[in-house]
């Protein structure tokens, strides 16, 4: 299989098992009736089920309610752009030890969905940089342009990439796909290299 086939089959796998969770994770922050209910359920990584993210389940309740705290004191209602959200979420929350890149972009990621802001660009932390890694990319970079992906990614949002990524990064990779009934993915040799 050639590595374009390999990709082409990832984002579809991706489209049709993970799309639909991060989009109605996504929507659930949109309905959100006040900035400062969004900002505590970004915060505590609140999912529609109301369990909390898996991204962020070995973060301690106590340092994400410090989290929530800092967060509730800032201003990010005036953010024009999700990079600026992006910044301030990061200036607010990423001092506090036990939260991370990745805490930091699914927390302003949250928000951007109540506000009507999404990234314009891929960010990179852990996994996504696994992910950029494996397809020869530079994953030393805070963030990548959605154009310096292989085109067979330009189907997604940058947001859906950046999940994608993380997602199938082993696959990427050249690991095996995990068992998803209909995937047509298992066994696959390594998509890329």
């Amino acid at each position: 299989m050639s590595s374009r086939q390999c990709i082409s089959n990832v984002i579809r796998s991706y489209k049709r098992f993970y799309r639909p969770s991060l989009s109605k994770q996504l929507q659930f922050y949109n309905m959100q009736r006040s900035m400062s209910e969004v900002k505590e359920k970004a915060a505590l990584a609140k999912l529609p089920s109301g369990k909390r993210h898996p991204h962020q389940r070995r973060i301690s309740g106590e340092v994400l309610q410090t989290a929530k705290n800092s967060l509730l004191r800032l201003n990010l209602e005036d953010s024009k752009s999700f990079s600026e959200l992006h910044a301030k979420v990061e200036k607010g929350i990423k001092r506090i030890p036990g939260i991370g890149d990745l805490a930091v972009y699914d927390t302003a990621l949250r928000i951007g969905a109540y506000l009507g802001l999404e990234p314009e660009l891929v960010y990179l932390h852990a996994g996504v940089r696994d992910g950029v890694k494996a397809l020869g990319l530079n994953h030393k970079l805070h963030t990548l342009e959605k154009s310096k992906l292989p085109r067979e990614f330009h189907v997604l949002k940058p947001h859906e990439i950046e999940d994608c990524l993380c997602i199938y990064k082993k696959e990427l990779g050249g690991k095996r796909m995990k068992r998803k009934a209909g995937c047509g993915m298992v066994g696959w040799k390594r998509c890329v290299g």
